[in-house]
């Protein structure tokens, strides 16, 4: 017993990659779904673009997706990625937005949306290309769709001025969660 225990092959680790059995496509929603540092950045968007009404939310609906899809293109074909702290900063501008409650025009948030969309975006191609590949990011630009139009549409839904103040609240644990990250950055650096 001893014997096939100590022979038995390890099988394959993937630090980072979600791999379901069910195809490149599930592998990059699993992927996103599974990724906080990812998922949360695109629920707070969608949260702050219901904030900022329908218009603003039917812009994101579209243009997240998309632009998201184009950084993985750009980032499955690059040879590295800088080391930066992109969920820290994602983290704390989207929570400051959200919590601050503040009020920006409708092109400056499609703006932010598309940024947020193309650099995390480059970042998950990056780490897509020895996996799922485009495929994986068809399936993220997929569930980007679903959450933002859940999210936005929930969020433009509430009526009562209370339940604004409860996006809000989650906008400021999105912040919180920012300082933390930023500081095992900075940790980590040392």
């Amino acid at each position: 017993m001893l014997a096939i225990v100590l022979l038995w092959p390890p099988s394959p680790a993937s630090a980072h990659l979600v791999t379901t059995g069910m195809g490149p496509v599930y592998d990059g929603i699993g992927h996103l779904l599974l990724t906080p540092e990812d998922l949360v950045p695109v629920l707070a968007m969608a949260l702050y673009a219901g904030l900022r009404g329908a218009l603003t939310g039917r812009r994101i609906l579209f243009l997240l997706p998309l632009a998201w899809v184009a950084g993985g293109l750009v980032g499955s074909a690059a040879t590295g990625i800088p080391s930066i702290p992109l969920p820290a900063v994602s983290f704390l501008l989207l929570g400051i937005l959200l919590a601050a409650d503040l009020r920006m025009p409708p092109d400056m948030v499609t703006i932010l949306a598309v940024v947020i969309g193309l650099v995390h975006g480059f970042f998950n191609g990056f780490a897509l290309k020895e996996g799922p590949g485009i495929l994986g990011l068809l399936g993220i630009m997929t569930v980007l769709f679903v959450l933002v139009a859940l999210a936005a549409a929930f969020v433009i839904s509430l009526k009562k001025p209370w339940t604004r103040v409860v996006v809000r609240v989650a906008g400021s644990w999105i912040f919180a969660s920012g300082l933390l990250l930023l500081g095992w950055f900075i940790r980590g650096a040392k």
